[in-house]
């Protein structure tokens, strides 16, 4: 049997005052005291006894039941920045269910065939690898000699296409030399290490990946997923080191254009519009400001807040696996994003990470009269 992560300090540590279920967009949702960071730190206490352990091994039931709890969670890291003894609770989450998935009793069941399909095509969408680059506006040419990488990532090569192609025509129109990996390119990881399933993302995704992007000979890569640059940024180092190159979130980069005068916004696009701070780019590494002022330098924007943003934004409801295994809830949780967003009097909502976008889509369609999604680069274009 694995060791179980050491969280003994994290649990007698905790106080059970509380504070994080009141920030939880999963718990908020269910209702059961199982599915609260608080009820996780009870199970955890319970752990403790070994008794309690050999109940959950033997316990079909029990089992089930516990690990059900542990994937209740959209992995947004509010309860993180809320607990008043700074326990890293969503961090404990992906450590315990990494353990349980070593032991053979996770992920969900709904959640297997990623690690499937990233072994075998490299993306968690089961498309042919041989295509990853098919994206590529034909009028994009990559330079020769790049001094940019730009990692497009498994859902905006193959389902937020959009998204790719905005990124590329802007860094085509600000004349940056740049490449992508394209066939060379692999899923961060992301997926699996949010689910539990991280062997193959340590021996092979996390390595393979550096070691493709250094024979690029890139200094800088830039990626337009923030769920890409949360993994690189916080996970990749922990498996493989200091990383060997300066990674940036394309609206850091936009905004580094933007300040050299090597892009200008030409287009009034005359809307009222508020920003959604996905949690991968806002709570996890702290990129809050970049977005918001390329977003305030575009010609005939109007923009508000919504009441919870920067540290305090409103999970979207979609990380963590969350969406995968309990897709009717997380739709829910991305309603109440767009009713709030509606509230403000936007028209728009901008948002800088695919699955934010994809799952605040669908919670419009649950709103009455909800306002749509879009990401930044989309509208950065529009205004190039």
């Amino acid at each position: 049997m694995a060791k179980i992560p050491d969280m003994e300090e994290d649990v007698l540590a905790c106080i059970q005052c509380g504070y994080c279920n009141a920030v939880c967009p999963t718990y908020e949702e269910f209702k059961w005291e199982s599915a609260s960071p608080r009820g996780k730190i009870y199970f955890l206490k319970r752990f403790l006894s070994l008794n309690f352990l050999e109940k959950l091994i033997k316990n079909e039931e029990y089992k089930r039941g516990f690990v059900k709890s542990l994937y209740i969670c959209a992995g947004c890291g509010a309860c993180n920045k809320i607990c008043p003894v700074r326990i890293e609770l969503s961090h404990r989450w992906e450590e315990l269910k990494e353990w349980l998935y070593i032991e053979g009793y996770a992920p969900m069941e709904k959640h297997r065939p990623l690690r499937e399909r990233i072994a075998a095509h490299r993306n968690p969408y089961n498309e042919p690898l041989e295509k990853r680059a098919h994206w590529l506006p034909s009028e994009v040419k990559l330079a020769d000699d790049p001094n940019i990488l730009y990692f497009v990532g498994c859902t905006e090569s193959y389902r937020r296409q959009e998204i790719a192609k905005a990124t590329a025509k802007i860094l085509k129109k600000a004349d940056v030399r740049f490449t992508i990996l394209g066939t060379k390119e692999q899923c961060c990881g992301s997926p699996l290490l949010r689910t539990g399933q991280s062997d193959i993302v340590k021996e092979e995704l996390v390595p393979q990946n550096i070691e493709n992007i250094k024979k690029s000979e890139c200094e800088i890569v830039v990626t337009a997923c923030s769920g890409c640059f949360q993994t690189i940024t916080n996970d990749y180092p922990r498996i493989h080191g200091p990383l060997p190159f300066e990674l940036l979130h394309i609206s850091q980069y936009l905004k580094r254009l933007l300040d050299e005068g090597k892009i200008e916004f030409k287009n009034s696009v005359n809307r009222i519009l508020t920003y959604h701070d996905p949690c991968h780019l806002g709570r996890h590494v702290g990129v809050f400001e970049e977005p918001r002022r390329v977003l305030e330098s575009i010609p005939g924007v109007h923009f508000v807040e919504m009441p919870r943003n920067n540290m305090n934004s409103r999970c979207c409801g979609a990380g963590g696996g969350f969406k995968i295994a309990f897709n009717d809830k997380a739709t829910r949780i991305g309603s109440k994003r767009v009713k709030e967003a509606t509230e403000t009097g936007a028209e728009g909502i901008i948002t800088t990470c695919p699955f934010c976008k994809t799952n605040l889509l669908h919670g419009s369609e649950e709103v009455e009269g909800g306002i749509k999604t879009m990401d930044l680069m989309e509208l950065a274009l529009e205004a190039i």
